[in-house]
């Protein structure tokens, strides 16, 4: 989703394929992608593997796009942000897997996990407080950490989790933002279903 997000933003033309369409026997995923691992983006003769190294790239090759903040103080802090987000939240990524199908009302949430909720509402807070302006995203207009807290926002929405009203604001301008929607509208028709996602209500 990271990377869809961030190619949309980018206005270039682009073609997504879904690598699990011939099974997922990781020979023949690793013959599409060094780690055998996804998303990729492949431009020319150029091959990315990784969530963030294809934010970077695109931001190398769509400077104008504005996938970082202008300002140097505000890009640092946004690299910061995407790189905790990148690396981070265990607890939270292995008890709320994204599953934008469904909606889990007064989903239980461990400690762990809670603690990591908590993290996660003090970095938007901070940040909407400092760089947000008077946009509805982390720093103002929509840019490449709201694009890697999209699924984020989307676990939050499936899983019932409670924020104060500026974060829940910043939450629907996430969810209501025409990249994520293009996105979101075009999930379902991915015949793929991961069952251990899915949760019993």
């Amino acid at each position: 989703m990271r990377a869809g997000i961030a190619l949309r933003q980018t206005g270039a033309r682009f073609r997504e394929v879904s690598v699990h369409a011939g099974g997922s026997d990781p020979v023949a995923l690793k013959a599409l992608s060094p780690s055998g691992r996804f998303p990729l983006l492949e431009h020319g003769g150029v091959r990315v593997w990784d969530s963030l190294a294809i934010g970077e790239y695109l931001h190398e090759q769509f400077p104008q796009a504005g996938l970082w903040p202008a300002a140097s103080e505000a890009r640092a802090h946004a690299r910061a942000m995407a790189a905790e987000m990148h690396s981070g939240f265990e607890a939270l990524r292995s008890a709320l897997p994204m599953n934008i199908r469904q909606q889990y009302s007064g989903f239980y949430k461990s400690l762990a996990v809670r603690r990591e909720i908590t993290r996660i509402a003090e970095m938007w807070a901070d940040c909407l407080r400092r760089f947000g302006g008077s946009g509805p995203f982390l720093f103002g207009a929509f840019n490449l950490v709201d694009a890697f807290f999209a699924p984020v926002v989307m676990r939050f929405v499936s899983y019932d989790v409670k924020l104060p009203a500026p974060l829940s604001a910043y939450v629907d301008a996430v969810r209501n933002h025409p990249h994520v929607i293009d996105w979101v509208e075009r999930a379902p028709g991915d015949p793929q279903r991961a069952d251990h996602y899915e949760y019993e209500r």
